[in-house]
Parts: C-alpha cells; structure tokens; sequence
C-alpha cells in the first residue's frame, strides 16, 4: 500500500517567513489558494492508495474533502511541537489506520509539481528504500519517501543542519543502499521567503500555469518585481517594489 502524505501547518502560523510582506489574512488566503492548487491536481493522480492531509483547521480539512483526500485533524495541544513530531504521528497513522507499506510526504507550497513527477517519485519508490528530491533553492528536501515507512526518521527540524544534509547524515549512520535522487526542477521548487514569491510568479507564467488560484493570488497582491544587483553576476538579484 502506497500513501501520500500531506502535512499542512497551522492556517495562523503558515508560511510564517513572510509575515514581513503579507498581513496574516493574505497568507492565509495564499495558503488556501496554493492547497486547492495542489488538491485539484491530486484529484487525477491515481498511483497512491490513499492521500492523506493532516492539519487542525476547518477550512483545510474541508477542502481536502472536495477533492476526494483523506482529511484528518491534527491535535495542536502542545505549542511546542516540533514539524518532525507531526510527521511521526502522520507516518504512525498511515502505518496503523491504512496499512502503508511506503509513504511519501510533499508539501502544499511545490506550486510546480506535476502529475508526472508524483507517479515518477511512487515508481521510484517502488525499487527504492528512499527517495528524495532536493529543495531547489536550498539543502533542504521538497519530497520525501520512505519504503518502508519507518526506515527512517525525518530531519526537518533540526535547528542548525537543513534537512537534506541531516538525512544524508542518518543514512550514512545506518548504511541505508537503495537510495534514488529524484532530480526535477518542477517538483523541488517551493516557497520560503519573498525572493521565492516573484519566481514563483514568473515561473507560473512560464510553465503555463496562469489560471491557478496561487497565481490569481500573486497577481493581485504581490507588489515586486526582480532585478540584476550586478551585471556582471546573475546570483546577485535584488527585490523592486511597483
């Protein structure tokens, strides 16, 4: 049994390294638009036996539902709980309630991903004990599987280490073999600070993906735009208020 996993944080705390650009309104706005993305392009994979969406909000969890997802509540007693303690009990209840031979786990902020990347990331699964696809414009992770589920335990909030080098530490630790890169431009790009949010405007016109709700959103209420710092150096970019 293959299942997909889908962490979603708190709509009050999502997306929080832009609070210095959005009000608390407009990211939960952007969050809601981003997710419906991602639930209408679920809704035509069919490579995974369940996809489950674990958040504590109403208005997630409704959503996932018009979509045909598993939708269960997360319990947020605790203010601090760590993101890889949710995982932990998200991987318990695939493995538990739903019979899970292999999970993955994505997150509603890889506004690029397609349906080819996610059947290509379960049939790598497949042949694998770990795949991962890097974060584009970090070390960290954008997909993680695991075959089986519990081989091994995520790294995403290690407070020092990103993600990506923590894991690459435990596999070495526990010599894990059958370990695939998946290797997509598409499927490792997310969003994390407000230079991700004018690529991910101009990406979403380049890929053609204009009639999106993340992009509707960016259109209506992004107000920069990128530029060359030095011409001479094309890593060196700096954000223009319009």
């Amino acid at each position: 049994m293959s299942t997909l996993l889908i962490p979603i944080a708190p709509l009050s705390r999502s997306k929080s390294r832009l609070n210095d650009y959005f009000t608390k309104n407009q990211l939960r706005n952007f969050t809601l638009s981003m997710f419906k993305d991602l639930g209408s392009k679920l809704s035509n994979v069919h490579c995974y036996e369940n996809i489950l969406v674990y958040n504590c909000d109403k208005e997630i969890l409704e959503i996932s539902n018009e979509f045909g997802l598993t939708s269960i509540t997360e319990d947020f007693k605790r203010n601090d709980k760590s993101f890889d303690n949710s995982l932990k009990e998200l991987n318990d209840i695939a493995i538990k309630n739903y019979n899970s031979e292999q999970t993955t786990i994505i997150f509603l902020d890889l506004i690029l991903i397609s349906k080819r990347n996610l059947v290509e990331i379960n049939t790598l699964l497949n042949k694998n004990q770990l795949v991962i696809c890097p974060s584009i414009n970090s070390m960290g992770i954008s997909i993680l599987g695991r075959n089986p589920p519990s081989i091994i335990p995520t790294s995403f909030s290690d407070p020092y280490i990103p993600s990506l080098l923590a894991i690459y530490k435990k596999i070495k630790k526990i010599r894990l073999k059958k370990v695939s890169i998946y290797d997509s431009f598409r499927a490792g790009f997310d969003i994390d600070i407000k230079e991700d949010l004018v690529l991910a405007y101009e990406y979403l016109k380049i890929f053609n993906l204009t009639n999106t709700n993340t992009f509707k959103f960016l259109r209506k209420n992004l107000k920069l735009s990128i530029i060359k710092q030095d011409i001479n150096n094309n890593r060196k970019l700096r954000l223009v208020r319009e």
